[in-house]
């Protein structure tokens, strides 16, 4: 009898751990930013080549050998915003900042549904009140879709 209950708690834990690791994944996917918090490079491309546009505060998000290998000229490189030391890197930078603030962020570290680090920056921005935020949308890699295109 003991041992039966041993199982369905040692079962309910593990399906519980299951949830809870499934869960805080999908909370950092940068699939799960809305699409009206996204812009394309296409469209990112022309505000930056616009000498009419306001130009966005450019922020690297990713890992450092991405940016080594093809960053946004002009953007800035705070770390990987999965890591709890960069994100307070980037929320000292902008914590003077007007709320209304032009910011794009990007990673380009793997595919878009796979991104840990967008949707953290994007999360941690917001939540400061910063109301003109969006994401660059990098469906493949930032080489990929980014460098490579010129």
């Amino acid at each position: 009898m003991n041992l039966r209950r041993l199982n369905r708690t040692a079962l309910a834990v593990t399906v519980t751990s299951s949830i809870l690791v499934s869960s805080l994944a999908f909370a950092f996917q940068a699939s799960t930013i809305p699409a009206s918090h996204l812009i394309n490079p296409e469209d990112l491309v022309k505000i930056i080549q616009s000498p009419k546009a306001e130009k966005p505060l450019l922020i690297h998000v990713g890992f450092h050998v991405l940016y080594l290998q093809g960053h946004i000229p002009g953007s800035e490189y705070f770390g990987p915003a999965s890591d709890a030391s960069a994100l307070d890197k980037l929320r000292k930078r902008v914590a003077s900042l007007p709320r209304n603030q032009f910011i794009v962020i990007y990673c380009g570290c793997c595919p878009w549904t796979h991104c840990p680090n967008v949707k953290a920056a994007d999360d941690a921005l917001r939540a400061m009140g910063f109301t003109n935020v969006k994401a660059l949308y990098i469906a493949d890699n930032i080489v990929t879709n980014w460098r490579d295109k010129g």
